[in-house]
């Protein structure tokens, strides 16, 4: 994929959702052709569960943008609080590259800590973060990537990152989220 000019690419962020919720929450997906919103997809994944790539895979293999899709965004690389998406696995279920931005580098052992002590699953989970690696620093976030040369996901969120650090399809994916949890979208990604 070096060098290629991206855009068709979809951002999945997740609702907000209270404390103690238990069950599933919703994602959304903002589909965008260069700068324009092209399209919304709306899934759910369980919270703190571990079906988070399948649902993504299954959101985008089904919609009516995926044969022009060339990159999955993410916000972050676990939805729903601790639903770690397994990357690798949404990477072979699409054939797409995907590119995990966050706004500021992750707390590690805060991170690994919770998911051994409060989550089901949390020694699976923290592999998947682990296998993926660390986060690199491109443009003014953090990023992990797969399928996409640093160079691509440097000129990827230079190309969408036009109202703040963050890409364009994060910013409307994490706006219309909050609207779906709050009756309003509010707060920055």
């Amino acid at each position: 994929m070096s060098g290629k000019a991206l855009s068709n690419v979809v951002g999945f962020d997740d609702a907000p959702f209270r404390h103690g919720h238990r069950g599933d929450v919703a994602v959304v997906g903002a589909v965008f052709a260069g700068l324009r919103l092209d399209g919304v997809l709306v899934g759910r994944v369980r919270r703190d569960g571990a079906n988070a790539a399948p649902k993504l895979a299954q959101l985008v293999a089904e919609s009516r943008f995926r044969e022009h899709l060339q990159l999955v965004l993410l916000q972050g690389i676990a939805l729903a609080g601790f639903n770690v998406v397994d990357v690798g696995d949404l990477h072979r279920r699409l054939g797409l590259p995907i590119l995990v931005v966050a706004r500021r580098a992750p707390d590690l052992p805060a991170m690994r800590e919770a998911l051994y002590r409060r989550v089901r699953g949390g020694r699976r989970k923290w592999a998947l973060i682990e296998r993926l690696g660390p986060m690199e620093k491109v443009q003014n976030v953090y990023v992990q990537r797969l399928g996409i040369t640093r160079e691509d996901a440097d000129r990827t969120l230079a190309r969408f990152a036009v109202h703040g650090h963050m890409p364009e399809p994060l910013r409307v994916a994490h706006l219309i989220a909050g609207a779906l949890g709050h009756g309003q979208s509010r707060g920055r990604v």
